[in-house]
């Protein structure tokens, strides 16, 4: 196998799995609209945050996370996908300051996907592989 068939199966294996994430952060915001407030209210200061705002918010994520899975307007929505994954991992900027709290270990995991997601925009070129 050469490099670059390593590369872009390597490639694809990350958008797949930061697809997966992604998706599931999105259904999340859909079927449980409450959570999706209350995690807003929490790490982002915005309060308020009705049913209508979390499927507004959850739809358009899905379009984005859908178009990022078919390899499309990368430099767009591959960017997106790092900058939501980076300010979420900002976000939670003081679960990393006592990482032996209860359920804070779990928050360090946000740090290898936006590796992912860092690789995957700056290699988005490469990433060819069941790409439209």
């Amino acid at each position: 196998m050469t490099f670059d068939q390593r590369l872009r199966i390597s490639l694809l294996v990350l958008r797949l799995s930061v697809f997966l994430v992604m998706f599931i952060w999105t259904l999340d915001k859909l079927l449980r609209p409450e959570h999706m407030a209350s995690v807003f209210e929490r790490y982002y200061g915005i309060s308020g945050l009705g049913s209508m705002a979390a499927y507004v918010i959850g739809g358009a994520e899905l379009l984005l996370i859908i178009a990022f899975l078919a390899g499309l307007w990368k430099r767009f929505t591959y960017g997106a996908v790092l900058l939501l994954h980076a300010v979420s991992t900002f976000a939670s900027f003081g679960k990393y300051i006592a990482p032996f709290e209860p359920h804070n270990l779990l928050f360090f995991a946000a740090w290898p996907m936006l590796a992912a997601c860092v690789a995957l925009y700056l290699l988005r070129d490469s990433d060819k592989m069941f790409s439209l």
